[in-house]
């Protein structure tokens, strides 16, 4: 590996590394906008087709949980960012950077909000009374 390659290499890896806790916030920030919008919704669309939709301490754990996993996996795609950065941007670009991370953080916030309207978007065109098995 050349000089310049190295240097861009360290270039790149700093970058991302500083930018780690700004996604990682981000994430935090969506997953709880997410969680609120399943509880405030949830009773609307999906109570009228399930017998028993509550929150429970149980439920409310689990999904902290399985959310902190998410992060994980979402933390590795982070990485493969910082990978594609530096195996793409041959010229050491600050603006393809910005703009790979851009693209990677708006996806990941919006992904936790997108999939629960999703969720209710199913509940909404479902006829009342009738729940899928």
């Amino acid at each position: 590996m050349e000089t310049s390659s190295i240097n861009r290499t360290t270039i790149a890896k700093q970058w991302w590394s500083s930018k780690r806790i700004k996604y990682n916030k981000g994430l935090v920030i969506a997953g709880i906008v997410g969680f609120l919008l399943y509880c405030t919704l949830g009773p609307i669309f999906i109570a009228p087709h399930a017998v028993e939709f509550e929150e429970t301490i149980f439920d409310i754990a689990f999904q902290g949980v399985a959310y902190l996993i998410m992060m994980v996996i979402a933390n590795v795609f982070y990485t493969a960012g910082s990978l594609i950065d530096i195996s793409f941007n041959k010229n050491n670009s600050q603006r393809f950077r910005e703009r790979l991370f851009a693209l990677g953080y708006w996806f990941s916030v919006a992904l936790p909000s997108v999939f629960i309207l999703g969720i209710m978007l199913h509940f909404f065109l479902m006829p009342p009374g009738q729940m899928e098995k």
